[in-house]
């Protein structure tokens, strides 16, 4: 994760679902900066509050997302998202359906 964003852990449950974790974070991205290659080992369902964002993806094309507008990424699904707006810092509600025992967050190269 690119030093200037900010990832703030807003709940953390355990799922109905033996072995699984719910963890909901809110999600920043200044001007220009995007959040680095990573992955989640469970499902991504987000929102964006503010901004838009160009989600890449190393298996797909490209996804560009706005304010107001819901996405969902499979688990284990490599991407970056990047803040394309000109004057703010993108803001993105995210909630992940994971695997208890493994890191939120695994970066790449």
């Amino acid at each position: 994760m690119a030093p200037s964003v900010k990832r703030t852990e807003l709940q953390r449950h355990p799922a109905s679902a033996p072995g699984r974790l719910i963890v909901q974070t809110l999600f920043e991205i200044p001007v220009g900066q995007a959040s680095g290659r990573h992955s989640h080992p469970g499902e991504e369902v987000g929102y964006l509050i503010r901004g838009t964002v160009d989600m890449e993806f190393d298996d797909r094309p490209t996804l560009t997302i706005h304010a107001g507008e819901p996405f969902l990424i499979p688990p284990r699904t490599i991407h970056n998202a990047r803040n394309v707006t000109d004057d703010t810092t993108t803001m993105m509600l995210s909630t992940y359906i994971v695997e208890e025992n493994e890191p939120l967050v695994t970066q790449y190269p």
